[in-house]
């Protein structure tokens, strides 16, 4: 079938030495662990710990934590191959470009435009939220018209996406040297949580470690786990099966160690430098994730936690007001990161999906001077400031979820196919024990997505829908790969 059409690997790699779309290989190893930890220390470690820990896993939140590190990290060994062996922009887009085939690719695509839109979006609401706060405790009040997500306009969220598109667009270099200096801010501030936060830790707290499951209004009707509602469980919280529901939400902690596999063609050393960063980053923040949620959940009852900034409220609840205020700067400079990556990765992807036609090639063009795909930049910079100033994004976080994992399932099934189909191919990194970790990766992956809400799928489904329509209304008849054909 014509929509099932592979580009070779050879192709995909060609098409990053055309002179107006070849972009400027900057980034070193240690750029791109920064890039991942930078995008995955954010929402998740300042605003989720609270949220899940209340809701649905008490101080077991921690092993949440590890089951998604664990179903990342598989996933991460296939990235680690397929990044080092085609080294392309478009990340997960590519990788089943040259596999599964161009439609296929046209589903991940749109997917990850998903993810990484709306992510860019409700980091940057959070984003406002912790200013707000931190302009409020030095005596400077915002109106509530221009700020927080019950604002007629969030001018402060559309304002930080602006300036971060202008740093995008100047180039890769500033970018990275921009991220490492937020990220040292970001890491000193977590280490302060962890460290001081251990002089406040009461063992009863802990107590008990797993509460025992029971129903909540929280995973009632549409908002319930779609795995508890097709097994006919009743939606209950905490316990094993909240362990695993508070799985499927951190997650979303964890997502932009795929965001470095976008930065393929701005890496000087893509095969030995993508699997280093990938990996280094996942592990650095797996580690600090656990450490801050034990911390967190020793300073409080969980019961008592904030959802909105549980980190520096645990220190406010100790008499610590100068650690919150410290925590409220920390979570700024890394709520930051997150946005600029998250909207570097977009870019990136939909450069890839431009060059091939699947939407309009214009858009792909490379600024003459400071080789960065300016056009993409600044349109999906604009698309993301209006989402952010005009939209309160954070009941729909779990949209992000699905698409992330979504990828996964896709990249880690490509991983076989490509070993099959082509084993000629340099591969500077293999995924272990294939086809076991690729499979255990996929059904991980699964498991977590069936976790989520039933309205989380249902938007997702009509989100997929929408990308059918415009690919065979557009894509499919003018992809590069139509024009050879005719």
């Amino acid at each position: 079938m014509s929509v099932l059409r592979v580009k070779s690997v050879e192709q995909s790699i060609s098409d990053t030495e055309a002179p107006e779309h070849r972009l400027r290989k900057d980034l070193s190893a240690l750029d791109l662990t920064v890039f991942g930890i930078g995008v995955v220390i954010g929402t998740g470690i300042f605003v989720l710990t609270g949220r899940v820990a209340r809701e649905m896993a008490g101080p077991a939140v921690a092993l949440s934590f590890v089951v998604a590190g664990v179903v990342c990290a598989l996933a991460a060994l296939c990235y680690a191959e397929f990044a080092s062996t085609v080294p392309v922009a478009g990340s997960a887009y590519t990788f089943a470009f040259a596999t599964l085939g161009e439609f296929p690719a046209w589903i991940i695509g749109w997917d990850l435009m998903l993810e990484m839109m709306l992510g860019a979006a409700v980091v940057a609401v959070g984003w406002s939220g912790y200013l707000t706060s931190l302009l409020a405790s030095l005596g400077i009040t915002l109106p509530g018209a221009i700020a927080g997500e019950g604002a007629a306009f969030n001018l402060p969220a559309a304002l930080i996406v602006l300036i971060l598109t202008a740093i995008l667009v100047i180039g890769i270099k500033l970018s990275s040297r921009f991220n490492l200096v937020i990220v040292t801010i970001k890491l000193a501030v977590i280490l302060l949580v962890v460290v001081a936060g251990l002089f406040f830790v009461k063992g009863g707290n802990y107590s008990p470690f797993v509460p025992a499951a029971k129903p909540t209004p929280a995973v009632e009707g549409l908002s319930a786990p779609l795995i508890q509602v097709l097994f006919g469980i009743t939606p209950v919280a905490f316990g094993v099966l909240g362990i695993f529901s508070a799985a499927a939400i951190v997650f979303f902690a964890y997502i932009g160690f795929d965001v470095v596999a976008t930065a393929a063609e701005e890496t000087r050393d893509p095969q030995r430098d993508l699997p280093i960063g990938i990996l280094a980053s996942l592990g650095i923040c797996t580690v600090l994730y656990v450490a801050v949620s034990l911390v967190v959940v020793g300073m409080q009852p969980y019961g008592r936690l904030s959802e909105a900034a549980p980190l520096a409220d645990a220190f406010k609840a100790v008499g610590q007001t100068w650690a919150a205020s410290l925590i409220s700067i920390g979570a700024l400079a890394g709520l930051t990161t997150v946005v600029m990556i998250l909207m570097m990765g977009m870019s990136r992807v939909m450069f890839a999906m431009c060059r091939d036609n699947l939407l309009p090639r214009g858009l792909a063009r490379v600024h003459p001077r400071f080789r960065t795909p300016y056009i993409i930049t600044i349109t999906m910079g604009v698309v993301v400031a209006v989402l952010a100033g005009l939209v309160p994004l954070s009941t729909i976080a779990e949209l992000v979820n699905i698409g992330t994992l979504f990828a996964f399932v896709v990249v880690s099934i490509a991983v076989v196919i490509l070993r099959r189909t082509r084993p000629d191919l340099p591969r500077s990194f293999h995924t272990p024990l294939v086809p076991l970790v690729p499979v255990l990766s996929v059904l991980a992956c699964l498991y977590l997505m069936l976790n989520l809400p039933v309205e989380t799928w249902l938007r997702f489904v009509a989100w997929m829908l929408l990308g059918i329509l415009i690919y065979f209304g557009y894509g499919y008849r003018h992809s590069r790969l139509s024009e050879r054909s005719r």
